[in-house]
């Protein structure tokens, strides 16, 4: 498997063009719904330029010691957010189609927390839309937005994946000698 490394102003400015193409689809939604933690930071950017609301769907499949071995996926029992309901024109993100099965699963639960809401069909779910940064060629489902088709389906390095390395006594180190 090959390696892609990014940087903050490369992983920033892919976020910018992933809100510039949703705007120039035309495509209307009243809520963003981030897939945590890949997806927040994407997800944080959205709703500031477009001023939607946003909830956070927690999950997680990746575990090992380099957080590199893919497992079952397992979600939080609740969403996080601010307003009363969920919007009925979602657009669901995250920070890549890896396999697809994180967007595929996330579509079922929102799907399925819509239903327990107990909505009256004037609130009923209308739409979700997928929008992603890298798409990766393995993956089984198609993104609606992305910026990057990546045929050899690289480990992608964010710029943040150093913390998960980091140990709380070297920043304190690192810190307190100034």
């Amino acid at each position: 498997m090959s390696d892609l490394f990014v940087s903050w102003s490369e992983y920033h400015q892919k976020i910018e063009q992933l809100a510039a193409q949703i705007y120039q689809s035309g495509w209307e939604f009243n809520q963003i719904v981030c897939i945590a933690k890949g997806g927040l930071r994407v997800g944080d950017i959205l709703c500031r330029l477009y001023r939607k609301p946003l909830a956070i769907l927690s999950a997680s499949s990746y575990t090992g010691p380099d957080y590199q071995t893919r497992g079952q996926i397992q979600f939080s029992r609740h969403l996080s957010m601010t307003t009363e309901h969920l919007g009925s024109r979602i657009l669901l993100v995250d920070d890549l189609a890896d396999s697809g099965i994180s967007l595929q699963e996330s579509i079922a639960w929102l799907q399925n927390y819509r239903e327990q809401e107990g909505e009256s069909e004037g609130d009923r779910l209308h739409e979700i839309r997928t929008a992603v940064l890298w798409y990766k060629s393995c993956s089984t489902l198609v993104p609606d937005y992305y910026i990057d088709y990546l045929t050899n389906n690289p480990w992608i390095h964010q710029p943040f994946e150093l913390y998960e390395q980091t140990l709380l006594e070297e920043l304190v180190a690192k810190y307190s000698s100034k």
